[in-house]
């Protein structure tokens, strides 16, 4: 899910360089090609359909991805991505996957079957392994059918100051791998990824700095923000004048998007699973000690945020995070992020999500209980930014 400080951030930096796509230089120097009319969305609280909760599986310290004996099998941890689970998932599991093949691994189990279980068990059949998945729910119930489907891949993944040395590099590594992997998934049938115009507005001009947030021990900390070690492959932002877009805001900036289309996107990497051979079984663990029943010797734990009671792992911490969601409007091809609201297209409708003042709304809340007020309030919102410009 996307967080207030990555979107203001994609509102002042990025350039699409050595990804093969424009030189630097150049494009700094270009001006966005003309859009389409802006179609407005149909933003009637009246027209919520539905509205669903998410749990970030946060960890200070960043993913866990290693290895543990446990009941006899060799257990690799492989979760805690965050909001940038979706994101990070093809380049974490191309850290997570080697692990296995040093134990000598040929057949694996993977429980889990969200973002990330589904993309480590692809990395491990593309490198050879023969995987099961073992989950007690699939999609459309797992967590990963929640998120709101934007590429943010240093949304809440990490503390700055719990991090160890190494982080920075290795979350670039997966930072790119994914980029890159993402794009494979691009003019598929279904449109399970493809490319939005967004539209960053502001009432006034945005204000930098890190929002610090409070752990459960009472430190304060804030969020790792590496754009800038990406921000060659990240496409950057224009600012636009009044007679280029139609919203009744001070400021106003555009950039593209990398954009998830969940479901499109689940389905396909689950049928790409099953046609290399793989296979799913039902199995629900309630303790470490169930990783004994199943079969194969080397197992990847990807269960998310599911790990904190399964694994008693109170380093997780819940990041809760809320998207309404209107019917689909195929004719609207743009994403919107205006206070404390950002809304995404999708084939299967218009999210609409409760972003919050600060980096720290939603942090350290586990409840899963729907708040329509706030998703009333956040449609409203973005019904604002249709109404006549003020004279």
């Amino acid at each position: 899910m996307m967080n207030r400080r990555e979107l203001i951030r994609t509102a002042g930096v990025g350039l699409l360089g050595s990804a093969g796509l424009v030189p630097g230089h150049a494009l700094a120097q270009a001006s966005f090609a003309p859009r389409a009319p802006i179609v407005p969305v149909a933003a009637l609280p009246d027209r919520l359909m539905r509205i669903t909760v998410c749990m970030r599986p946060f960890r200070a310290a960043g993913p866990r991805i290693e290895r543990e004996a446990i009941a006899g099998k060799q257990v690799i941890h492989h979760y805690g991505h965050g909001g940038s689970g979706w994101s990070l998932s093809w380049g974490s599991a191309m850290q997570a996957v080697p692990l296995a093949l040093r134990a000598g691994a040929r057949e694996v189990a993977v429980v889990g079957a969200g973002a990330i279980g589904l993309t480590t068990a692809l990395t491990a059949q593309r490198l050879g392994l023969k995987v099961t998945i073992y989950a007690q729910d699939r999609f459309p119930d797992v967590r990963s059918a929640r998120a709101t489907g934007t590429w943010s891949p240093h949304s809440r993944v990490a503390m700055d100051g719990a991090v160890d040395p190494g982080f920075a590099a290795r979350w670039e590594v997966m930072a790119r791998r994914s980029w890159a992997m993402h794009q494979a998934y691009l003019g598929r049938a279904g449109t399970p990824v493809e490319f939005l115009d967004r539209y960053m507005l502001f009432d006034t001009a945005p204000s930098g700095g890190k929002d610090l947030v409070t752990l459960p021990d009472g430190r304060t900390d804030s969020f790792v923000d590496y754009a800038d070690q990406i921000a060659d492959i990240t496409p950057r932002s224009e600012r636009l004048t009044a007679d280029q877009h139609p919203f009744p805001v001070a400021n106003a900036r555009r950039t593209i998007a990398m954009n998830f289309n969940v479901n499109a996107l689940a389905a396909t990497l689950e049928q790409e699973f099953l046609a290399a051979g793989g296979r799913f079984e039902p199995l629900t663990l309630a303790s470490p000690r169930d990783f004994a029943r199943i079969r194969e010797r080397v197992i990847f734990n990807c269960t998310g945020y599911g790990a904190r009671a399964l694994m008693g792992d109170t380093s997780l911490i819940p990041v809760r995070g809320q998207i309404g969601w209107l019917p689909p409007q195929p004719e609207v091809r743009y994403g919107l992020f205006y206070r404390t609201m950002a809304m995404v297209p999708r084939p299967d409708g218009i999210v609409v999500q409760d972003i919050g003042p600060d980096e720290a709304y939603g942090f350290n809340q586990a409840n899963e209980t729907p708040d329509p007020a706030a998703a009333r309030n956040a449609v409203e919102i973005l019904a604002s930014l249709y109404r006549p410009r003020s004279a």
